[in-house]
């Protein structure tokens, strides 16, 4: 148990390490903007059927749980406002994480851990080529820039998914029903759980990119990183939204 302990401690140094040298790396020219707009596409445009398909799917669940509770109290109207508020502030943001941790995070690991089996990255070494910039840099911006947009998307689909919802009980003019949406809303609300979402991208992306780009020699280790990694960052998003939580109750 002890041994566990030290390992995880030495690997959390690692990932440190790893992620400071992205830090210095993203500024070093040159800039691999076209491998940057593939990483873009990869990661966000395919992604958006399954976040698409479970942001709707949340905002319809939501609505039709928490309805019955509320008719109880006579407070109906308050639906629209409250269904809003839990998908922006808590909800779209962590599982849309989480699909992307399991999607992106080990798509990525895979990759880079069949590319350091088969000695690619070291072919690219020897051919003047910077793999850490040419790999890593341009993933972890295409995560930390996309997760973001993909969680605006879940958010827009989860609150569509509730007005779905409210009108299988019901009949309510989705004009009504945006307008409790934007008077319940605050700025406050939609700063954290903005914020948060970057956060969330960040760690994805760095924590693939080093179970892959650290996988060891064997085919077998190349299973093993896209676990790590899908194992890994789902389990910082909950450590990140459990900071962001604490962070906004301290001073909001």
């Amino acid at each position: 148990m002890i041994l566990n302990i030290k390992n995880t401690f030495a690997e959390i140094g690692e990932t440190t390490i790893f992620a400071k040298r992205f830090f210095k790396e993203v500024l070093i020219p040159p800039y691999e903007t076209k491998e940057f707009l593939r990483q873009c596409y990869v990661i966000g445009y395919r992604s958006l059927p399954l976040v698409a398909i479970t942001g709707f799917i949340m905002g319809l669940v939501l609505t039709l749980q928490s309805r019955p509770t509320l008719v109880k109290f006579g407070a109906e109207s308050w639906l629209p406002g409250m269904v809003a508020l839990s998908l922006i502030r808590e909800i779209a943001p962590v599982i849309t994480a989480l699909i992307c941790a399991g999607k992106i995070s080990s798509g990525i690991g895979a990759e880079l851990g069949s590319m350091k089996v088969t000695e690619q990255i070291d072919a690219m070494e020897v051919s003047a080529v910077n793999p850490y910039n040419y790999l890593v840099v341009t993933r972890v911006l295409a995560c930390t820039l996309m997760v973001p947009v993909l969680v605006f998307f879940a958010d827009a689909i989860g609150i569509i998914g509730g007005y779905v919802g409210i009108n299988i009980h019901g009949d309510v003019n989705f004009y009504r029903f945006l307008t409790q949406i934007v008077q319940s809303l605050e700025y406050l609300d939609l700063l954290p759980a903005t914020l948060k979402t970057f956060f969330f991208g960040f760690f994805i992306g760095i924590i693939g990119c080093y179970k892959g780009f650290n996988a060891s020699n064997g085919t077998e280790s190349v299973g093993q990183a896209a676990n790590s990694a899908v194992v890994t960052a789902s389990l910082s998003i909950f450590i990140i939204d459990m900071v962001a939580v604490q962070i906004t109750d301290l001073f909001f």
